[in-house]
């Protein structure tokens, strides 16, 4: 099931999320308030997927920031026009069942019910969400390096896609 999220959804958001971190390295590093990063600045919709009564995972429509990530330079689009499809994440006990896809899907259906185009970037590394984007339409417009750093000290590259 996908729905709105509310806040008491939050200690389950950060449970799957650590999970994800600890399976699959998202996000790259930890962290410090897992909280903001779970609804940072600029969201505008924000939506869970639930799997046996449990929240699993989400997905968040984010505006741009007036300091535009260097990556948006790629999408070629002015910010205004834009929402990012951003946080997207299902834990391991959710998986297999579409639910990332649905949580995708609804997101992009809002940004275009708000009359924006959907943009996102992803780790180069991150093959299942590629695979997923690219099964869906999208474009990857180009590919540049990432505004955070890994583990190691090392700036990502990340691709764009922009939403067809």
């Amino acid at each position: 099931m996908i729905r709105d999220r509310i806040g008491s959804d939050f200690p389950a958001l950060e449970r799957a999320l650590r999970e994800v971190h600890e399976t699959d390295g998202y996000p790259s590093v930890w962290p410090a308030d897992p909280r903001a990063f779970l609804a940072p600045p600029l969201t505008v919709s924000g939506w869970v997927a639930e799997f046996r009564g449990e929240v699993v995972g989400q997905v968040l429509l984010r505006g741009v920031p007036e300091q535009v990530p260097g990556w948006m330079s790629a999408a070629g689009l002015p910010a205004p026009e834009v929402l990012v499809l951003s946080r997207l994440f299902v834990a391991p006990a959710g998986r297999g069942r579409g639910l990332a896809r649905r949580l995708f899907r609804t997101a992009w259906a809002g940004a275009q019910a708000l009359g924006k185009r959907a943009v996102l970037d992803v780790h180069h590394r991150n093959l299942a969400a590629i695979r997923l984007y690219k099964s869906e339409g999208w474009q990857c417009v180009g590919t540049v390096d990432g505004d955070w750093l890994d583990p190691g000290g090392r700036v990502p590259r990340v691709h764009v896609y922009v939403a067809p």
